[in-house]
């Protein structure tokens, strides 16, 4: 019975491993996720531009970019959720330049005014 107890336990365990792997695995192009907040405006083999808005009380389903340089069309607050849990709320101006690494999240608007972001995605160089 105690063999049981430990075998049950072990299974439920990497079961709940197996989910925060997997929700963090299929994180998706945001694109698709919610295309109602980003419109693809270029793309080619070097970078995807993004046109990025979204209302206060918006909220996005995990996804994916690579790395990526930000230009804020508008002040707004956002949240970020990353697949741990882990939250940070950022504050974004209008006219600043941002820097991040590729990363998987959740957003949402928590202010009260709209976000637009230009976000220039960067693809890694072909391999020859």
């Amino acid at each position: 019975m105690k063999n049981l107890t430990y075998l049950s336990m072990g299974v439920l365990l990497v079961m709940l491993m197996l989910v925060v792997v997997w929700k963090t695995a299929i994180a998706q192009d945001p694109v698709k996720v919610a295309p109602e907040h980003y419109q693809v405006l270029l793309e080619n083999d070097r970078v995807r531009v993004l046109d990025y808005q979204s209302k206060p009380g918006d909220k996005e389903a995990m996804h994916s970019h690579p790395a990526n340089l930000l230009y804020m069309l508008s002040d707004a607050t956002v949240k970020f959720t990353l697949p741990d849990g882990k939250t940070t709320e950022s504050q974004l101006k209008a006219g600043e330049v941002g820097w991040r690494e590729a990363e998987t999240h959740a957003v949402e608007n928590v202010g009260s005014t709209d976000a637009h972001v230009l976000i220039i995605e960067l693809k890694e160089p072909q391999k020859k």
